[in-house]
């Protein structure tokens, strides 16, 4: 597929919730877990009217962003 990465700033991050982003970080735990992505220690925090993931300070994008990468992989195994 010929998606483009979300960027930080994009408009529709700013729709999560932040409890949206801690249901998609503990997607991100269940999908990633065959890939060693997992980040115990991961949390959010609202900054600006944003929600950051933390993770090493990033922004939700990165986290939806991985999920669609995820999301990618696991429709490319099922072919």
């Amino acid at each position: 597929m010929n998606r483009f990465p979300m960027k930080p700033g994009d408009r529709r991050v700013r729709a999560y919730s932040e409890r949206d982003v801690l249901a998609l970080l503990n997607e991100l735990h269940r999908r990633g877990k065959k890939f060693g992505l997992y980040f115990p220690a991961a949390c959010t925090n609202t900054r600006h009217g944003q929600v950051i993931v933390r993770f090493g300070s990033a922004p939700a994008s990165t986290l939806l962003n991985l999920l669609t990468l995820l999301a990618e992989s696991d429709a490319e195994e099922s072919r």
